[in-house]
């Protein structure tokens, strides 16, 4: 099954949430004080509580790679891949490179990692894009119009009377997506701006960071990107769901935010 079919499949059980598994060592519950394996322990008990709520899994590469944890890594998306095998991964690692490079980072995402999709900055053009997309049943998810604060700096620059994330999508679209695996990243911190990328990329899936700390916008981003009722979207949560207790019951409070975040997506989209 490719990536897309599994999404597919996720939004038809009725849900919009994508977690993210960005850890942070200093705000785990006690209990995983000298654990050597802590954060594989702690992802596996918050995969294992919110995994019924979920269209996918985002764990996010540099979380793991700045305390020597990449073999965690690998060992998250295994457990995702034997225990929840319906459940797409995304590797978040930004990648974005040309020719034999770019190929390399493809195989480190998809058979290294064993990852389902990846993040892409396609800001190199199609030499970066391509060697990712050729993989035709795994995901490529580029970076179009994102939630940081600074992201207007450069992506809403105008290009001959455009925004340059609207070329980034349109070409996303009507070049890139031969093997209909592309996604987009659309904060939901710029809704105005998700509602034009829509226009043009009527087909493409969009990963939604920004709600929650970065104070992104649920409705307009349901209201606007949605393809479907109840389908379009991967909607992403990482530390509101992650550290919503720093007690014992984490992984039941991480249950409760998920499954919060899920009816609210689901009474927005009137499913």
């Amino acid at each position: 099954m490719t990536f897309i079919e599994q999404l597919r499949q996720r939004w038809q059980a009725g849900t919009q949430v994508c977690v993210g598994l960005d850890p942070f060592l200093d705000r785990f519950p006690a209990r995983f004080e000298g654990d050597n394996l802590a954060i594989f322990h702690f992802n596996r008990d918050i995969i294992d509580a919110t995994a019924d709520l979920v269209c996918c899994f985002k764990p996010q590469f540099a979380h793991y790679a700045a305390v020597e944890a990449e073999a965690e890594l690998k060992a998250t998306i295994r457990y995702i891949k034997d225990v929840h095998p319906d459940l797409p991964v995304i590797l978040d690692s930004k990648r974005g490179d040309i020719g034999s490079t770019a190929g390399m980072y493809a195989r480190e995402a998809f058979e290294h990692y064993g990852a389902d999709a990846v993040t892409v900055n396609p800001y190199m053009g199609s030499d970066t894009v391509l060697p990712f997309a050729e993989h035709a049943d795994k995901g490529v998810i580029l970076l179009c119009r994102t939630s940081n604060p600074s992201a207007a700096e450069f992506q809403n620059l105008e290009i001959d009377g455009e925004p340059l994330y609207i070329h980034v999508a349109r070409r996303a679209q009507q070049h890139w997506n031969a093997n209909g695996n592309i996604s987009l990243v659309v904060g939901a911190t710029a809704p105005e701006e998700m509602a034009r990328i829509r226009d043009v990329a009527p087909d493409l899936p969009f990963l939604v960071p920004g709600i929650g700390a970065q104070g992104g916008d649920l409705e307009g981003t349901v209201r606007n990107g949605q393809t479907a009722p109840g389908e379009g979207l991967m909607i992403n949560s990482s530390r509101g769901v992650l550290y919503a207790s720093q007690g014992e019951d984490f992984a039941e409070a991480a249950r409760e935010e998920a499954l919060k975040l899920r009816d609210r997506i689901r009474a927005l989209s009137g499913v």
